[in-house]
């Protein structure tokens, strides 16, 4: 839309009073637009164009643009996301990950390459070792912490060189302590240590399930078998493991598993869905809550038509399809976004989105606008449902309130 001094007033009544990107730019093509992401878009626009009142520091672009564009969002999730794409298509990849401040989150790679493999944490993707990664984490602190806890419970070394083993090799301290298979001396065969990394890339990809399961169960056998003492000890261990194993949050995952529905509000009746698939983001699509709030407005007060009129819905008549519940409809929607991710090639594309996500999911809860739910051997579609009509309701009374 064009601008001017003159209809200002006129050009700010059309920008909507809700979250979004807008874009200023100047008569001439050639020069660098001004992007920014907003909670209200008319209130930031008519800051940026309003007339200069004696002296001030404030930016003041009212002389200096000719084109006004924006892009309205239901949620700043939805607004940072449009602000990176935005940004990127204006500019370039790198300068937006400069100008959003984006860096690739800290994650766990386990060296399977290697002939005595490590576990570390690093910053860096390689599509190689992509298999063997796990994150992202909120911070290279919360990435070691878990990495320590988790390697106390097994004997991998924790050295970084490339071994050559030898009997004379200095070793190092936890080899020391036993809490090393000490390979560099030869402590242990191949085979002893290719066992104990088994079980640590077990822990890995299953969150420490593996090795619960397992001393779980070795402490049921001991207190079957009386044998108290060994089942209090075992017990002891097991609280330790949960304690290793609760130290990854729920996102932290091996990367190319990293799959979830992201909800955000959108509208009155309204959530858009997003799905995060092996780390990539995909653009929304929209889902009504409307039934599903009728649905649960019926059970709390009954089926009569008068208290709820929206549960009056047409009957097709024979031959016409018949309308789609809300689970099939999520369903039909959640089919047509994995239909259009796909997994990226570009490992500094996929560190943009997992910082993305990253920047939503590690927020304090109560600023934390949205829902994420994440895939096991299905998607938990009851608790999806559940969660699209919560985030619908508290747009309706948001608006409601603000009225």
């Amino acid at each position: 839309m064009s601008f001017s001094a003159e209809a200002a007033a006129e050009t700010l009544r059309q920008l909507p009073e809700s979250a979004g990107v807008l874009a200023l730019r100047g008569a001439d093509e050639t020069t660098q637009p001004y992007l920014t992401k907003a909670a209200n878009l008319r209130r930031r626009a008519a800051r940026l164009l309003a007339p200069v009142e004696g002296q001030t520091r404030r930016l003041n672009l009212r002389d200096r643009v000719a084109f006004v564009e924006w892009t309205a969002a239901g949620s700043d999730f939805e607004s940072l996301l449009c602000l990176y794409q935005a940004t990127a298509a204006f500019f370039s990849l790198p300068e937006a990950r400069k100008r959003l401040k984006l860096f690739v989150p800290y994650t766990l790679r386990f060296a399977a390459d290697n002939a005595f493999p490590r576990v570390y944490v690093t910053n860096r993707l390689a599509k190689k070792s992509l298999n063997e990664t796990s994150g992202p984490f909120p911070s290279r602190a919360a990435a070691e912490r878990y990495a320590d806890a988790m390697l106390d419970l097994f004997k991998m070394r924790r050295c970084w060189e490339e071994l050559e083993p030898y009997p004379e090799h200095p070793g190092c301290v936890y080899g020391e302590m036993k809490k090393c298979l000490a390979p560099c001396q030869e402590r242990c065969t191949p085979e002893e240590y290719a066992e104990e990394s088994a079980r640590v890339r077990a822990f890995l990809e299953t969150r420490g399930q593996s090795l619960l399961t397992t001393v779980a169960q070795e402490r049921d056998d001991a207190s079957a078998a009386m044998e108290f003492e060994r089942a209090a000890e075992l017990h002891t261990r097991w609280q330790k493991v949960k304690s290793a194993a609760d130290l990854a949050p729920e996102l932290v995952t091996a990367l190319p598993r990293l799959h979830a529905v992201l909800l955000q509000p959108c509208s009155e009746g309204e959530v858009a869905v997003f799905l995060v698939h092996s780390g990539y983001i995909t653009s929304p699509e929209i889902f009504a809550t409307r039934d599903i709030r009728a649905a649960r407005a019926q059970e709390e007060t009954g089926s009569s038509l008068f208290a709820q009129p929206l549960m009056l819905q047409p009957v097709p008549l024979e031959g016409e399809p018949e309308t789609a519940g809300p689970e099939e409809r999520l369903r039909d929607l959640l089919h047509r976004l994995q239909e259009r991710a796909k997994t990226p090639a570009d490992m500094a594309l996929l560190g943009d989105h997992l910082a993305l996500l990253k920047r939503w999911y590690y927020r304090p809860e109560k600023s934390r606008t949205g829902r994420i739910f994440f895939a096991d051997k299905d998607w938990p579609w009851r608790r999806m449902l559940n969660g699209a009509a919560a985030l619908g309701n508290r747009v309706v009374t948001a608006s409601e309130t603000a009225v």
